[in-house]
């Protein structure tokens, strides 16, 4: 399935050569800091153990990486990839410590990686930025393990419609807060444009189940805002 906003030749590396250095802080300024909440959430969900081995894809800065060490005091090992070399750097420097994870240049739809080799696949506010969401799938099967995991925390859709009507008016606002926190707005045209045309989760929950993933499902959270969906190779 292919997305059609991401398929322009440059966009999404153009977006995020711009704000790799503020991501993380423009984040905090978007969300009023909840993304933070919902990445705890992510891990607790998971709930990883010692030696377990997790890919982290569209990894940013590595915050996911961080939390997921952080539980079990930096025994597993980690791979943080993402598709922009700045992410990656930005992320290697700040988590330069964390001996336990490292770092790749690749996209999602080829991981270049070898099959059957993690115990869990995350990729968080990733996916809605790939090309083809079917084939970043696919890839995220090849590399787990049998009895691995597959966790995707993303935009969604919202189910209450007051709600909805309060974000959709304050997702106006987002380009304006980038312009001033990050120095360019347009990057943040892009989110808004991206996150509506992003597929529902029942959607996602499908093109799992057609990849084979078992006992495929997600949690909304804040009210359907965002959504983690997961699923188990067997």
């Amino acid at each position: 399935m292919q997305q059609n906003l991401q398929q322009k030749k440059g966009l999404v590396k153009s977006v995020f050569d711009t704000v790799y250095s503020k991501y993380d802080l423009m984040n905090d300024f978007m969300s009023f800091g909840v993304h933070r909440y919902w990445k705890r959430e992510l891990i607790r969900l998971i709930n990883p153990s010692a030696n377990d081995t997790l890919v982290d894809v569209a990894s940013g800065t590595g915050d996911i990486a961080k939390l997921f060490s952080n539980v079990n005091q930096n025994q597993s090992k980690i791979l943080c990839v993402d598709f922009n070399r700045k992410m990656l750097s930005e992320g290697k420097k700040r988590l330069k410590n964390y001996k336990n994870i490292k770092w790749k240049l690749s996209e999602a739809e080829n991981l270049c990686l070898p099959s059957n080799s993690f115990d869990f696949y995350t990729i968080s506010f990733g996916l809605r930025n790939t090309k083809n969401i079917n084939k970043s799938i696919k890839e995220a099967y090849r590399v787990l393990k049998k009895g691995g995991r597959f966790f995707c925390l993303e935009f969604s859709k919202i189910q209450n419609q007051n709600l909805e009507i309060m974000y959709k008016n304050y997702s106006k606002f987002i380009p304006a807060i980038g312009k001033i926190v990050v120095g360019e707005s347009k990057p943040y045209e892009y989110l808004i444009k991206s996150i509506e045309n992003f597929i529902n989760q029942e959607e996602l929950i499908e093109i799992l189940r057609k990849n084979k993933f078992y006992k495929s499902s997600y949690k909304n959270l804040s009210g359907g805002i965002v959504s983690i969906h997961s699923g188990w190779k067997i």
